[in-house]
């Protein structure tokens, strides 16, 4: 069997550790053994300056209190697994080598009405007082084949993990993605900051701010947090040193890919062991519910599988006596005997929950699975002519900006338009100015002679609809796929031919690079935002002057059409007309 290979990121120091090699390997799948071997590796960290690097079961919590209960497990994976390491290496991960994987859809283990009846089941044990929140959670399992670990650099890519971890160990591999630390200790200091309250991402930028608001002031989601900052601060009480427990920050609201995450923090000071923070705290609160002994009984009872990792905690303790580790959410457990992935998604059920609501975040947590992670650059395309010097630039500015702050892009607006006047000082003839904008701040600008914007353009409907989901609609990226996807095997290159876009719901949305308008009873009319479209600078602008109107437009209108135009700030206006029309 191969030697086990841990690569960690470590939050405080902002770097990839690498362990290989281990001194010596502890596991255990017995509860009476997990304490013993939490002290011996302490005392081996200490007396050897060793790394002690490792992860704890969901399954182990009954080695803290024989009060917990947790899902029956019958296989063989381990409740406490450690590996004794003589030193850190600092890696960089993009450099490290990874190989293709293939990975099946992932389907749920539990099904609809099988959710349903566990939330009336949790319903009636809240209406009993025997629980306030159960944090109920279900498996999804896919085919695994290939390479873990370019599987877990994809997670790392597309997410913003700041406890990512990635453990393979031979038979079964773990790729965790957590945003969620369990607690940090450096110097009798420690550190939690609990995950409760979760809210989708929105499409642009003011839904996504929209949705950030909502969250800030959701009722619900509040008493969620404050519940479990409530049992966060009784747990640290057991092992801080009078009067040091404190809630230092509260409800603050963090941006990931695909959510919006609300957390609190709370610090305390302590002269506990490693094995004592552990039996103070584990499980984390955030993951079990409220209280916890009689709500750990009720997930026992109606969770049909065990968590094994998922809601264990995977992190490291150094030789300088810091210690960092995660709550194991957004965590895949690949068995790689079985060439099966399973991961567990579920979210905190209180009295008000619905069945519809609650699913549905599940499926919003489980996005980290699929959400692409591709390397693309912000884009606007500017006008530029003798007469006007640059059409709509603060327009094309303002949205990149906005742009930039949805994908925490790093933007110097002064500096970018700085350069953008400075680039326009040696044109002679009207040109097409293309500036792109990348993730670390870095942007570029380049130039060509202005394109012909006469003759009628051909239109040919896309071969399949594009989801008003996908959230590159609604930006300017270099990132194209979908586009690419949808567009039909063959096209016109004689003529003058754009692709023209339609929604899963049979409404019109754009062509590749421009706005649609129509023509309908005298009325020009375009498709809202929502539909899936980029909100164009020049669009924009007409419906400002009223010269254009939202509406919906189906394919099925464009029989009735009078006239159809292509719109963007480049080219401004362009007639079109249907090269071929769609079978539906």
């Amino acid at each position: 069997m191969p030697s086990p290979l841990i690569i960690l990121h470590d939050a405080t120091q902002k770097a990839w550790l690498k362990f290989c090699d281990p001194h010596e390997i502890l596991w255990s799948t017995q509860p009476e053994e997990v304490i013993d071997h939490l002290l011996y590796l302490e005392q081996k960290v200490a007396k050897e300056k060793l790394y002690a690097v490792g992860f704890l079961s969901y399954e182990s919590a009954p080695a803290f209190d024989s009060a917990f209960s947790t899902p029956n497990q019958t296989d063989d994976f381990p409740l406490l697994w450690f590996g004794l390491f003589k030193e850190a290496q600092t890696i960089n991960l993009s450099s490290c080598r990874a190989s293709n994987f293939e990975l099946s859809p992932w389907q749920p283990t539990v099904l609809d009405q099988q959710y349903a009846k566990a939330i009336q089941e949790i319903k009636a044990a809240i209406a009993q007082g025997d629980t306030y929140q159960v944090n109920y959670t279900i498996r999804l399992r896919a085919r695994f084949t290939g390479d873990p670990f370019g599987y877990f650099r994809r997670l790392v890519a597309a997410q913003k993990a700041k406890y990512a971890a990635y453990l393979n160990l031979g038979d079964f591999v773990i790729c965790s993605a957590s945003p969620e630390l369990f607690f940090l200790y450096q110097q009798g200091h420690l550190v939690c900051r609990p995950m409760k309250g979760t809210a989708k991402r929105g499409l642009t930028h003011e839904e996504d701010q929209n949705q950030a608001d909502q969250l800030v002031r959701s009722v619900k989601n509040r008493a969620e947090n404050v519940m479990i900052v409530d049992m966060i601060r009784n747990d640290l009480g057991r092992i801080a040193k009078v009067g040091s427990v404190n809630v230092t920050r509260l409800f603050e609201i963090e941006k990931y890919p695909t959510v919006w995450q609300m957390t609190s923090t709370i610090e305390a000071y302590t002269e506990a062991n490693f094995a004592e923070i552990f039996k103070a705290l584990f499980p984390c609160a955030s993951i079990t519910g409220a209280p916890k002994v009689s709500t750990m009984k009720i997930i026992a009872h109606l969770e049909s599988s065990p968590r094994r990792i998922y809601t264990g905690s995977i992190g490291f303790l150094t030789p300088e006596n810091r210690a960092q580790f995660n709550v194991a959410i957004r965590t895949v457990w690949i068995d790689r005997r079985m060439n099966i992935a399973e991961v567990g998604v579920g979210g905190g059920i209180v009295w008000d929950s619905t069945v519809e609501g609650e699913y549905h975040e599940c499926l919003t947590k489980a996005q980290f699975l699929t959400h692409p992670a591709p390397d693309f650059a912000l884009l606007e395309t500017i006008r530029w002519t003798r007469q006007e010097g640059y059409f709509l630039l603060p327009e094309h500015l303002e949205r990149l900006q906005k742009s930039a702050a949805y994908f925490d892009y790093p933007c110097d607006l002064p500096k970018i338009k700085k350069a953008l006047l400075e680039y326009a000082q040696s044109f002679i003839d009207s040109q097409k100015v293309r500036l792109t904008l990348k993730a670390d701040g870095t942007f570029a600008i380049q130039s060509q002679p202005l394109p012909d914007s006469r003759g009628l353009v051909q239109l040919v409907p896309a071969k399949a609809p594009l989801s008003s989901q996908n959230i590159y609609l609604y930006h300017k990226t270099t990132f194209r796929e979908h586009y690419e996807k949808a567009k039909p095997e063959y096209l016109n290159r004689e003529s003058d031919c754009e692709v023209l876009f339609w929604n899963e719901h049979g409404e019109v949305t754009e062509s590749e690079i421009a706005n649609i308008v129509v023509k309908i009873d005298g009325k020009l009319i375009t498709p809202p935002v929502s539909c899936g479209l980029l909100a164009g600078v020049f669009r924009q602008k007409l419906l400002e002057q009223q010269i254009i109107h939202e509406e919906k437009i189906l394919l099925s209108d464009l029989i009735k059409c009078q006239e159809i135009y292509l719109i963007n700030s480049v080219r401004k206006w362009r007639q079109a007309k249907i090269h071929t029309f769609p079978h539906r």
